[in-house]
């Protein structure tokens, strides 16, 4: 047995749902032992001894941390020895070379030991976490809830006339209560009769989910309140983007060195596709394709209401920029932003003044509205704090201020005092 004192070992673990296979190779590279582990407390404990057996373990590369390697990757942590998350053995390599257990777990320790495998694993103990299995809940109560609703309208397509007439013109959520709410009574060979049935225990099934994702969607909430408050400040950011994007990261923010690194983590960073005279680049095919759809998704509000990013699709669009290449911009700039935000949260300026300072001018938002070419709508969001648009926050106070300014001057205040004393000599002040 090597001299525990001079030697260093790297681990690499293939894991499964009831077994792991643990190889053992030097900081050369060369073989030392593999053995094969239950997935259990045990076990983990037994996989540590027969590490450390080797020597001074350096790093242990584990596959799935997130799933059958999630145990054994807390219990090393809780060793205090470095874990790394190692992907699953090239494909290419595979064909050529072969496939077991004890070959995927030398491939894992290599690839540690050639540094191709650096990613830290997601710790899987804090409130990311508990967004994570809050919004796998969610997720399936949605696909469940399209599913009942698909279902209802299929049925109804084949329904009898006297039933279609009953519900036809209806609206989703009317609809669904008022099937709900029926009684159906008959026979259970009568078709008529046992498609009321159907149709309202679909309904109740509805009724059931939506009050489910609405205890997430408040659950999620609640934790984005306490841990992050200001994220959802951004303009285009709600709750199911920011939990997602939080998912993406884990408990453990410093696994992700920075923006650079978030921006492949998503699937937005730019690659090279250029050929011959054409130069040009796409956004990476990689990454969390959930965290992919999130930026995308802030990029479609921001399009449609953010004034900033207005002014910049009409200058891209002037430069001969198509509106996918202009949307591939965009996210990569909003995943700056967004990893700026979640690693030095920034709180929105301050908006108090400006609703208190447009009625003191006896202002409407129609004005308002109507001056900043924007919906009424939006501005008393904007207002009570709903929203997020400093860009327009701060042209908004600017012609306040002008407002003001011009409210005040000499002529400003000789015509007020002549309306008030016209207004005094009027016959209806008199009585």
């Amino acid at each position: 047995m090597p001299d525990q004192e001079e030697v260093r070992v790297v681990v690499g673990v293939d894991t499964h749902a009831d077994a792991h296979h643990v190889a053992v190779v030097s900081e050369y590279g060369r073989p030392l032992g593999d053995q094969e582990f239950r997935a259990t407390d045990a076990g983990y404990r037994a996989i540590v001894a027969f590490a450390r057996s080797y020597g001074e373990v350096a790093a242990v590369g584990v596959e799935c941390t997130g799933s059958y390697g999630a145990g054994l990757t807390r219990l090393l942590r809780s060793e205090g020895l470095t874990v790394v998350e190692v992907n699953q053995p090239n494909r290419q390599h595979r064909r050529l070379k072969g496939k077991s257990d004890p070959l995927d777990a030398y491939q894992a320790a290599q690839a540690v030991l050639a540094e191709r495998c650096t990613a830290v694993p997601k710790h899987k103990d804090g409130p990311v976490e508990c967004m994570r299995l809050l919004r796998a809940s969610r997720s399936s109560a949605m696909k469940s809830r399209t599913a009942a609703i698909n279902q209802i309208r299929d049925i109804m397509i084949s329904a009898p006339e006297l039933m279609r007439e009953k519900y036809r013109g209806m609206v989703t959520s009317a609809m669904i209560g008022t099937m709900a709410r029926a009684k159906p009574a008959g026979h259970l060979a009568d078709p008529v009769h046992v498609t009321a049935w159907t149709l309202k225990k679909l309904a109740k099934r509805y009724q059931s989910l939506t009050d489910e994702i609405a205890e997430a969607d408040s659950a999620l909430k609640e934790l984005l309140d306490a841990y992050a408050p200001l994220l959802c400040d951004l303009p285009g950011v709600g709750v199911e983007v920011a939990s997602q994007l939080l998912v993406t990261i884990g408990d453990n923010r410093e696994r992700v060195g920075n923006e650079a690194q978030f921006a492949a983590l998503a699937g937005v960073a730019p690659v090279p596709a250029s050929s011959g005279k054409t130069s040009r680049y796409r956004l990476s095919r990689g990454g969390d394709r959930n965290a992919n759809k999130a930026l995308h998704h802030v990029v479609l509000v921001r399009m449609g209401s953010d004034a900033r990013t207005k002014e910049y699709v009409a200058k891209r669009t002037h430069e001969g920029k198509s509106k996918r290449e202009i949307m591939r911009c965009l996210k990569r700039y909003v995943a700056r932003e967004l990893y700026r935000q979640i690693m030095n949260p920034a709180p929105a300026p301050s908006i108090a003044d400006v609703r208190r300072l447009r009625i003191q001018l006896g202002l409407t938002l129609q004005n308002a509205a109507a001056h900043l070419n924007q919906w009424p709508s939006y501005l008393s969001r904007l207002e009570r704090g709903q929203s997020r648009n400093d860009a327009l926050i701060a042209e908004y106070r600017r012609w306040l201020n002008d407002q003001e300014r011009s409210a005040n001057t000499p002529r400003s205040l000789a015509l007020r005092d002549d309306e008030d004393a016209r207004a005094f000599r009027s016959p209806s002040m008199a009585m």
